[in-house]
């Protein structure tokens, strides 16, 4: 069975190609569909074959998906642009002959209200007229969507948001990389979707403390309007576009559109989720290194 994933040299798709290759999958059976091919020569060393797959270059897409038996569609990284790539690669897809398509959505893309949720919620109903058989993973927030700004949150000693007392269910990359390599090694998920989050969601206030715990330095959670919090992203560097849909997800934080008790990520990888003390532990290590 030919697996390819799609943005393997992202920081989820590197995750999964690993699970893959963890659980046996042998690397000639794995294809890693890329937009940089030279970024992949890793990969490539470890036998997986390696293909050019641009979101933005149709033309690129139906050679890559040749012979696809279970594709796994990481959705594109640029929000306003990732419909149409999206309904690009299914297109594909379905011209490729590709038995399956497994897709990394957003955790209830279905009814969440801010803006982030917009082009998943596009993309299942696409997948879903496709005809395609497929799976979707509605992946909840990154652990490390924190963990990546843990210089200045240390620096300052201030985690900044706008997400008020919301819990947010927080995993690890590594954590839904092994959920997607489970489905696409695995039968009967043939039109599931799956909720997937930590076992604990947290409050960001709860996570400054960890990460307070953890650095054994002062962090504080420090809650903003999101106008506020917009302006700060946009001081940061963000464009204004982005600052808005990230500041929006908070607000989707505080209404709890990103927590779930579902259980549906533990069960995929038939462990307990990575707690967010292990990753930013990790992150640590790495910022020091």
């Amino acid at each position: 069975m030919r697996i390819t994933v799609t943005g393997a040299t992202g920081q989820l798709g590197r995750h999964v190609v690993d699970a893959l290759l963890d659980r046996g999958v042998p690397a000639g059976d794995v294809v890693a569909a890329v937009r940089t091919p030279d970024r992949a020569a890793d990969l490539a060393a470890r036998g997986v074959e390696v293909r050019e797959a641009d979101y933005d270059r149709p033309d690129t897409l139906a050679s890559a998906l040749a012979g696809t038996d279970r594709l796994l569609l990481i959705s594109a990284s640029e929000p306003g642009k990732r419909a149409p790539q999206h309904r690009a690669v299914i297109d594909a897809a379905r011209a490729a002959g590709v038995g399956q398509i497994v897709y990394t959505s957003l955790l209830k893309a279905d009814v969440a209200t801010y803006a982030l949720a917009d082009e998943h919620r596009e993309t299942e109903r696409y997948l879903a007229d496709s005809g395609i058989p497929h799976v979707v993973l509605r992946n909840g927030w990154y652990t490390e969507n924190y963990t990546g700004a843990l210089a200045p949150t240390l620096e300052h000693g201030a985690l900044l948001g706008a997400a008020g007392d919301g819990r947010v269910a927080v995993a690890s990359r590594r954590d839904y990389a092994e959920a997607a390599a489970a489905v696409l090694t695995g039968d009967g998920h043939e039109g599931a979707v799956y909720e997937l989050g930590g076992d604990r969601p947290v409050t960001l206030a709860e996570l400054a403390a960890t990460i307070a715990d953890v650095a054994g330095r002062p962090v504080a959670y420090r809650d903003l309007p999101e106008a506020e919090y917009v302006a700060v992203l946009e001081g940061a560097g963000l464009p204004a576009p982005v600052a808005a849909i990230l500041a929006g997800a908070d607000g989707g934080i505080a209404r709890g559109e990103l927590t779930t008790d579902s259980g549906d990520l533990r069960r995929l990888i038939g462990r307990p989720t990575t707690p967010p003390a292990d990753t930013i532990r990790g992150a640590l290590e790495a910022v020091a290194a």
